[in-house]
């Protein structure tokens, strides 16, 4: 039996990186003995490990994913090497659909996968934490479907391995996304338990697989993002609440056993066992160089958002690093310095953080006029600054609270997650911001490039599924 389970979860593996597109292609037919994989909690672990270790170190949150793309589409991140050609493709906002897809095709490959997670672990009648299981596929799910919906906008909602559903499949609303998104977190809150969990089921001390806490932080943020400001603060609340989650001082915040960490993913490449963003910006570049370009680096920080932080804000020192050069004319750039090292275990990549839980409530209570005072907006918003060693907040009104937590998000989240675009849009203030900054950059904006393309071969190979407008 042992044998047959292990070779289930090759076979599971091997059809999901094997089928390309799901949208247009079935899972191979040597797939199905893939329902041994959910037959034992062993099992069951390891396949959705394989999802955290996608996530982790493949094309959404690896170095070079989400974060990096969408920093260097906006205002955070300069390409400093004209040779480089994706850097550039994302600095000059000229996205298309023959030159990317490889983030819409992984997000709905790993989509694929938490279908499959969920049909065979449902079905399965052997699982000692069949709950654990279940409610980390449906966290997945729902949080790779908020990705799809922020950067796709309308979008196809999948919710069976069935390729010939799948295959059919048109463009959903955004704001239907979002609700698939929510209704996969409520399952998830059902499922998951307040402890962390290991592979084994038991209770863990790392972070390193989703809790009730990890679907609740999400769905604090997608309850702000449909404008549900009475969920969103009652979600963030519950963690913020909790006295397992604390602010630590700036330097120890990404470290693997932060208590400001939700959830983080643990890098799992051999040899790359480390946050890879500490590779893709700074290269473990020495503070000083004797030559330019910096060891091959092609992303610095933009002078604009270094400029946006306070004077004395600690998360200026602690999260950017300087690096000179001694040759020719000096020079000198700053980098995102929130992963600090490449040793093997010390940091997790944070995908859900204490403070933005706290400027989601700020968020939410000045939307709903609670803007001074016992539980309000300026009392949350407060918290993170002064972490930073900052001053409270002078905002006194609506307007001016909401622009204040705003520009903190921009200082607290930049080249994380992908915040700062996803903050923009759903703001309505990208637009006016791209039209001046996109010529800065060597590129032309127009309105239709706040969502991203899809790729040719999806369009091609369903007839109900249309390109995204202004990339036809």
């Amino acid at each position: 039996m042992k044998r047959l389970i292990i070779v289930g979860i090759v076979l599971v593996t091997a059809g999901l990186s094997g089928c390309g597109k799901f949208l247009e292609i079935p899972l191979p037919t040597t797939a199905i003995a893939g329902s041994g994989a959910y037959t034992t909690d062993k099992s069951s672990a390891a396949v959705l490990n394989d999802q955290f270790a996608t996530l982790a170190n493949g094309s959404v949150f690896d170095g070079r994913g989400i974060s990096f793309q969408t920093a260097l589409y906006t205002d955070e991140l300069k390409c400093i090497e004209p040779t480089a050609l994706t850097e550039n493709i994302f600095y000059s906002n000229n996205v298309q659909a023959s030159n990317t897809g490889a983030m819409w095709t992984t997000l709905y490959k790993q989509i694929y996968a938490a279908n499959l997670a969920l049909e065979g672990i449902s079905g399965s009648q052997t699982l000692n934490y069949k709950d654990q299981w279940l409610g980390e596929a449906y966290f997945l799910r729902g949080l790779l479907y908020f990705y799809v919906a922020s950067l796709y906008g309308d979008a196809p909602i999948s919710t069976t391995s069935f390729y010939k559903t799948n295959n059919a499949l048109s463009r959903s609303p955004q704001n239907d996304v979002y609700k698939q998104v929510v209704k996969d977190l409520l399952e998830a809150q059902k499922l998951l338990s307040v402890e962390y969990k290991g592979a084994n089921g038991l209770v863990a001390t790392n972070r390193g697989r989703p809790n009730k806490a990890a679907a609740t932080a999400l769905l604090a943020r997608v309850y702000l993002y449909l404008g549900e400001w009475e969920n969103a603060e009652l979600q963030s609340t519950t963690i913020i609440a909790d006295p397992a989650y604390m602010l630590p001082q700036p330097d120890l915040a990404f470290l693997a056993a932060s208590k400001e960490t939700i959830w983080g993913l643990i890098p799992s490449v051999i040899g790359f066992q480390f946050v890879r963003d500490y590779a893709a910006y700074n290269n473990g570049t020495p503070a000083t160089v004797a030559l330019f370009p910096f060891n091959g680096v092609n992303t610095v920080l933009t002078t604009d958002l270094l400029n946006a932080f306070e004077a004395g804000d600690a998360r200026f020192t602690s999260w950017t690093r300087e690096v000179s050069s001694t040759s020719g004319t000096p020079i000198t750039y700053r980098f995102p310095n929130k992963y600090k090292v490449n040793t093997t275990g010390a940091e997790y990549l944070t995908v859900f953080r204490l403070a933005e839980q706290l400027l989601i409530r700020a968020e939410a209570r000045a939307q709903l006029n609670k803007i001074t005072g016992t539980n309000s907006a300026k009392a949350d918003l407060d918290a993170v600054r002064t972490r930073a060693a900052l001053t409270g907040t002078t905002a006194t009104t609506k307007d001016d609270m909401l622009a204040a937590i705003a520009k903190e998000r921009r200082i607290e989240f930049f080249t994380e997650g992908g915040h700062r675009m996803l903050d923009l849009r759903r703001t309505n203030k990208l637009e006016a911001l791209m039209l001046t900054v996109a010529p800065q950059k060597g590129g032309v904006w127009q309105t239709f490039k706040q969502w991203w393309p899809i790729p040719t071969a999806d369009v091609f190979a369903n007839p109900n599924l249309i390109q995204t407008p202004g990339y036809q």
